[in-house]
């Protein structure tokens, strides 16, 4: 199906003429990056933007960079960059697992990071294992910059707090200061192009310590607090986990949909939380299944 409406299209060449057209266009623009979300709702009328405003020709927004414990994503980093990129395999290998089940790889070389963040769709597959790493949103305006952490970005399905006029320009991840495990699980009904029924984010560091976030089981992704508490300082065996397996119905608040009942997906969060606390520990110690893996 053919888009049906006119829009303008800018392709800015600088970060300020970007947030300019922004500022012009308010409530009528919309932020083209990889175009795997944007396009298909301009087809299917989801949205009908007065102005388009493509970020590609923007320097720097593609960068991969870490200083110190900071892995910083631009803007127009793909997931198949995540994969490729020698940086994230030595800093953060689990965003390449996640990175590995996100859709086709196709969409995989066009879909970006951060437009995976803005879309804030419950299922979306970044959003667990940003958490994880303390992420912050760092967006820019034509009046300033601000930074959101990510644990306040989620408003609700399709919601963020980017306002009017502003454009993420990178997202930076917290490392932990020493070794750590980690772990992405996403059930899906086949191997291929699907959204998450459910999916889980953990991070495993030597105190021990554990970090775990889910998506797809309530309305935007979200840290597991309750769950890292009774975790934090104890040995991980058998009766913790079974313990923590009984508290994930009180944690997540799944949906009946065409995907997935919501039993189904209480019950396989319970596998899923066993099998990723097992694999980052397991990898913290340097044994466990290489990254990246699928894990359900």
């Amino acid at each position: 199906m053919a888009i049906a409406h006119d829009f303008a299209y800018v392709r800015p060449a600088s970060l300020n003429d970007a947030v300019a057209s922004l500022a012009e266009a308010g409530s009528g623009a919309r932020v083209l990056a990889g175009g795997t979300d944007v396009v298909p709702w301009l087809r299917d009328d989801i949205i009908e933007p007065k102005l388009l405003v493509d970020i590609k020709a923007i320097p720097g927004l593609g960068d991969i960079t870490l200083e110190d414990n900071r892995l910083t994503l631009g803007a127009l980093v793909t997931f198949s960059e995540l994969v490729a990129s020698d940086v994230v395999r030595e800093a953060a290998p689990m965003l390449m697992e996640m990175a590995e089940h996100v859709a086709s790889r196709g969409i995989r070389n066009r879909a970006t990071v951060v437009g995976n963040l803005c879309s804030a769709v419950p299922s979306l597959d970044a959003g667990p294992a940003l958490l994880v790493y303390d992420a912050g949103v760092h967006v820019a305006s034509e009046t300033g910059s601000r930074t959101i952490p990510l644990t306040d970005w989620f408003v609700g399905p399709k919601e963020t707090r980017l306002g009017l006029g502003e454009l993420v320009t990178d997202v930076t991840l917290t490392l932990p200061p020493g070794p750590h495990g980690a772990a992405f699980l996403k059930l899906a009904r086949y191997s291929g192009e699907d959204l998450a029924q459910a999916n889980l984010a953990v991070v495993a560091t030597s105190e021990p310590r554990y970090r775990l976030a889910f998506g797809a089981v309530a309305p935007t992704p979200f840290r597991a607090e309750t769950l890292e508490t009774r975790l934090d300082g104890k040995p991980l065996d058998d009766d913790l986990i079974a313990d923590l397996q009984l508290l994930v119905a009180e944690e997540i608040a799944p949906i009946t949909d065409v995907r997935a009942s919501a039993e189904y997906r209480t019950h396989m969060c319970r596998v899923m939380l066993e099998r990723g606390l097992r694999a980052a520990a397991a990898r913290l110690a340097g044994t466990g299944p290489p990254y990246p893996s699928t894990l359900i």
